[in-house]
């Protein structure tokens, strides 16, 4: 979807479509978690000396996230799935929580991920690693269990990403629909970039 006049990448693709943390030895995604492309290593250490702590997740991000829901309803709408993996340290912090602090999933599909996990190990404990999949379709009135803020791009019309960061506005109520429609108009008065390459914002 990003339209460019002789091809349809370049180059600097290759080392611009990708997060500062990726392992390249895991090559299992089709698409980049986009929200994690605003993140330099300078500003990750920059964070960690303010004493914030992150935790790495393994994402297997498929095509069905840029598939548009086309059904009648959200609920006819047949949701992808997406593998992942998750560490110890990082489902030993999602159990424990963080005690007087916030926990700040970046991207959506960090958001699926985390709570799948949690979802699953409430039904029955999980040992880690933990590799699962997730079809879980978040949308209004969902509560959310292990994220408190959202760092997150500007995403497609009828996507199911819009419904999770319309949900994850106002947890447990359908308000967000129409606050994310104010967002966004906002976001193209003032000439936001959307998409993989564009802007991002700090739901807290």
């Amino acid at each position: 979807y990003i339209a460019r006049k002789n091809c349809t990448n370049t180059p600097e693709d290759k080392e611009r479509y990708q997060t500062v943390y990726a392992d390249p030895e895991q090559k299992v995604a089709v698409a980049a978690p986009t929200a994690g492309l605003h993140f330099t290593k300078g500003l990750i250490d920059a964070l960690e000396a303010k004493g914030l702590r992150f935790h790495d997740l393994l994402l297997r991000v498929g095509l069905g996230t840029f598939r548009p829901i086309q059904a009648d309803t959200l609920e006819e709408h047949p949701m992808h799935s997406e593998s992942y993996t998750i560490g110890q340290a990082a489902l030993d912090a999602l159990r424990e929580g963080v005690e007087g602090g916030t926990r700040v999933a970046v991207g959506t599909t960090s958001v699926r991920t985390i709570e799948d996990t949690l979802r699953k190990d409430a039904e029955s404990k999980v040992s880690a690693p933990f590799t699962s999949e997730a079809n879980l379709f978040l949308y209004p009135p969902v509560e959310f269990l292990g994220v408190d803020a959202l760092v997150t791009n500007f995403h497609l019309p009828r996507s199911t990403l819009l419904c999770l960061v319309s949900a994850f506005l106002t947890p447990g109520q359908t308000d967000g629909i129409q606050w994310l429609k104010e967002i966004y108009s906002e976001a193209l008065a003032k000439g936001y970039r959307f998409y993989s390459y564009g802007d991002a914002m700090l739901i807290l």
